[in-house]
């Protein structure tokens, strides 16, 4: 019975959400606007968060959000590793609502997802979360109900080590970017399955159509064209939803209203990316200044300069910089080249630094449809894969972790990839080696905008089975053209290379297209949820239950 529980709960919460936001109810006049607000910061062990509804302003219009203690993004709360908190939440909104604290390792009656690890907040009811600090580092929280997340309900987690930071920087910023819609996620849910690629403004025209026919001839140009017609796939399916749809914000604030970050000439800045978007990847970079990533998903890694990264849906990365001009541009991409999110990095308000033109799009790759076109890599096919006629079949996935993806290779700028994360600290202490192997593949049709693990949604599926303390290699296989940023809670995922070697401890793991990626967990007690991080692909099925019993 619990299982039907959880499904029937996961579908109702979708709907329910979305009457609830379209429905007006909260459109009052008295309702004050919202569009560049400071984010609170909250420190302590004891926290009282209220989640309401509040009018907010992006585009020109006023539109409902769901927030948090009245801003968005919600405030940064700050902890300390060793301390137990407890977390007061009230909901004050007329559906169900939950807070899921992501990445956070914690008993999972806290987890916070309705219908897995416990029941949800319903309307006027308080839920205090209560669990021990275990880590340190930068991590986010958001609402696990609907298309909460969508509309506004998340923010920043701070936790300070033990004993004090290890890296030291004059001034530390957050910067959490998201993507804003006036739309009902319903209506453009309903769109997706209706015509997947409505807000795909990348697709081929006849223009490069032409610029192709004298790059590499008629013949050429023609026989590519005909390829991707007979998949019924674009060379440009990138994601989902893009400018069309979308305002990206920087900590809150659309690109003209120019979020800026303050610093003193001679500062050595910290700036924690968190990327609490519902369905935007974004390639980061600040031109004049490198980059040394020194920490991914909360964990500290060896520093390593670049000059631009990839941040997937719900993954953090903490990166120093050392300016010494006034202002500095902090510029944010989408990954279909559509759009972006920008701030300002300077020594006063008021400043800007020039704003750098979009790239141009590439084009998805026959080794992103194919996978290793060498024949060197095979993988096994599970026997239900093909339950609602999965658009693609990867039978020699790539392997390799130092792909920096599509729309960011030969750019002429030194980009990070997984390839160059490794671990450093208390990760590297406690690995031992799996006794036992599962591989899923990510399976899609996105013509009928369906999504799941195996070829299965969540609500045809059955729960994955770990034992407590089991160490277990996980290998995920990307039958489809996307990239999916894929989260289990409650667990780390130790990435591994291709030969089988520790790589680095992450939450959140981007698995690119026809890319064979493999991971290691360990089984921690409880009922967990695993899942595409695109939200609109979670709602669409690709969710799956982990229980460690």
């Amino acid at each position: 019975m619990a299982n039907q529980f959880s499904r029937r709960q996961f579908v109702q919460g979708i709907a329910v959400t979305g009457l609830a936001v379209s429905s007006g109810a909260w459109a009052t006049s008295a309702m004050p606007e919202i569009g560049r607000m400071p984010m609170p910061h909250l420190k302590g062990k004891r926290f009282d968060l209220s989640i309401d509804k509040k009018l907010v302003n992006y585009t020109g219009k006023s539109k409902i959000a769901t927030v948090i203690n009245g801003s968005l993004p919600a405030p940064v709360l700050r902890f300390k590793e060793g301390e137990t908190v407890t977390i007061n939440v009230t909901n004050h909104l007329k559906e169900w609502s939950s807070i899921h604290w992501h990445g956070l390792l914690l008993p999972y009656e806290m987890d916070g997802v309705p219908g897995i690890s416990f029941e949800g907040i319903a309307p006027g009811e308080t839920f205090t979360y209560q669990f021990p600090i275990l880590q340190s580092g930068t991590y986010w929280y958001h609402s696990h109900s609907g298309f909460q997340e969508q509309k506004g309900m998340m923010g920043a987690i701070i936790i300070e080590p033990r004993e004090g930071e290890i890296v030291k920087a004059d001034c530390d910023h957050v910067v959490m970017l998201s993507d804003w819609t006036d739309e009902n996620p319903m209506v453009l849910l309903n769109k997706l399955k209706s015509e997947s690629d409505f807000d795909n403004y990348q697709q081929p025209t006849a223009v490069r159509f032409i610029a192709d026919m004298r790059k590499s001839g008629w013949k050429s140009a023609v026989e590519s064209r005909k390829m991707w017609n007979e998949m019924r796939m674009s060379p440009t399916d990138f994601t989902d939803l893009s400018a069309g749809t979308y305002t990206y914000l920087m900590n809150g604030t659309n690109p003209a209203s120019n979020w800026t970050g303050l610093f003193n000439k001679g500062d050595r800045v910290r700036l924690r990316f968190i990327n609490g978007s519902a369905q935007t990847i974004f390639d980061v970079r600040i031109p004049g200044l490198k980059l040394t990533v020194i920490g991914t998903d909360g964990q500290l890694v060896e520093p390593v300069t670049v000059d631009e990264f990839r941040i997937g849906v719900a993954e953090t990365y903490d990166v120093l910089v050392e300016p010494s001009d006034d202002a500095y541009t902090i510029f944010a991409q989408n990954i279909d080249r559509s759009g972006f999110a920008r701030g300002t990095l300077a020594i006063r308000d008021g400043l800007s630094a020039p704003v750098p033109a979009l790239d141009k799009a590439q084009w998805l790759s026959m080794s992103d449809m194919m996978g290793d076109m060498s024949g060197k890599t095979t993988v096994k096919h599970a026997s239900t894969e093909y339950g609602f006629s999965t658009d693609m079949h990867v039978d020699s996935p790539r392997t390799n972790l130092d792909d920096p993806g599509v729309n960011l290779r030969n750019n002429g700028r030194r980009v990070l990839t997984y390839a160059d994360l490794r671990s450093i600290g208390e990760a590297n202490n406690e690995l031992s080696e799996p006794t036992r192997e599962l591989e899923l593949h990510l399976t899609g049709n996105m013509e009928r905008y369906i999504w799941g693990f195996d070829g299965l949604t969540f609500q045809e599926s059955t729960p994955v089975y770990i034992a407590k303390g089991e160490r277990v290699r996980i290998t995920l296989v990307n039958d489809t053209m996307m990239t999916h940023p894929m989260h289990l809670h409650g667990m780390w995922s130790d990435l591994r290379d291709a030969n089988g070697d520790f790589q680095v401890r992450k939450h959140t793991i981007m698995v690119q297209p026809a890319q064979k990626i493999s991971f290691d967990v360990t089984g921690e007690e409880g009922r967990w949820a695993w899942h595409c991080h695109l939200l609109y692909h979670m709602e669409s099925g690709m969710f799956r239950e982990v229980v460690v019993d």
